[in-house]
């Protein structure tokens, strides 16, 4: 199986209750190689931009004011098959629906604010992924 690169955005909510260490500490442990790591506000715009194919739909502007709410931490991870493994170790969308033990159900409040991003496909991985590093910040397996 081949590795495959994955985009996580510890949200506004993770950086407000101070659990960026304690996620990416489950996220290492969870076997994924962090290659690049920044905090960062994204501005009302640059959220519309990264969440541009949900534009239209009811939650759109909710999500973008979230996201550009306070600061979040975007992290991109590889491992072999990344966007699987990382989608279960966050947990469902929503935090009730979630199973016990995934970093949505221990610490997301709401389908709104729940802690993590993580992208759907390995396309969009690695979209995501150029949308907040370059190529040449991405640190390759050494």
């Amino acid at each position: 199986m081949a590795t495959e690169r994955t985009l996580a955005i510890l949200k506004p909510d993770c950086v407000r209750k101070e659990l960026i260490g304690e996620v990416i500490r489950r996220i290492q442990e969870a076997g994924f190689a962090v290659r690049a790591l920044k905090m960062t506000t994204l501005t009302k715009r640059e959220a519309e931009g990264f969440y541009a194919v949900h534009e239209g739909k009811p939650f759109f502007d909710e999500l973008t004011d979230f996201m550009s709410s306070g600061p979040c931490v975007p992290v991109v991870l590889e491992k072999e098959n990344a966007i699987q493994d990382f989608r279960t170790l966050i947990g469902a969308t929503d935090p009730a629906e979630a199973d016990d033990g995934t970093i949505r159900s221990d610490f997301a409040d709401s389908v709104g604010q729940n802690i993590v991003h993580g992208s759907d496909s390995v396309e969009n991985g690695l979209k995501e992924a150029g949308y907040f590093f370059p190529e040449h910040e991405i640190v390759a397996n050494s």
